[in-house]
């Protein structure tokens, strides 16, 4: 598997009418993002609405882990009538409906992964930033073999420090 890839990102090849619009109408690329978020949540059986289709938005497309505070900031920018709880809800609507994936850090801490695509994390107990880490590079055995246990997900996440690069020999 390669590089983890967001829900919005994983959308199916954009629909042609989309794109080659009949009766040559010009979408915007707002609207084709709004197209494909609206197809996306109604794929999904989220009923849209505008808070909903402001959240995923910038939740869908993001690269980095969010908490929710970090997603309320950013949506109520744009969108002043959002509440903490609207964006609670949503975020844990869209885990429940499989569009991002909640990820325990600490005791406390919750953020929420764009990243469909299975992946671990590393967790920089320095700086606190959690990096994505390639499925592939781990290997990870006899998972289901484990006694008692119907394993259907699971995932590695690595806490350390990133060690400094020694400078290049000139």
């Amino acid at each position: 598997m390669g590089a983890p890839a967001s829900a919005f990102a994983q959308l199916a090849t954009p629909r042609s009418d989309v794109l080659n619009p009949p009766q040559g109408r010009i979408y915007s690329v707002g609207q084709m993002k709004r197209n494909a978020i609206l197809q996306l949540l109604s794929e999904h059986g989220i009923r849209p609405s505008a808070q909903r289709l402001a959240i995923a938005g910038y939740v869908l497309d993001a690269t980095a882990h969010l908490s929710a505070e970090h997603v309320f900031e950013e949506v109520s920018k744009r969108l002043s009538t959002v509440s903490r709880a609207t964006i609670y809800n949503t975020l844990h609507l869209f885990v429940g409906k499989g569009l991002l994936k909640q990820l325990p850090i600490a005791e406390g801490t919750v953020l929420f992964d764009p990243a469909a695509a299975p992946h671990h994390h590393f967790v920089d107990e320095a700086t606190g930033a959690v990096v994505d880490i390639p499925w592939e590079a781990l290997d990870v055995r006899n998972v289901g073999a484990l006694r008692g246990l119907d394993v259907h997900e699971y995932q590695v996440i690595l806490r350390g420090t990133r060690r400094r690069r020694p400078p290049d020999p000139q």
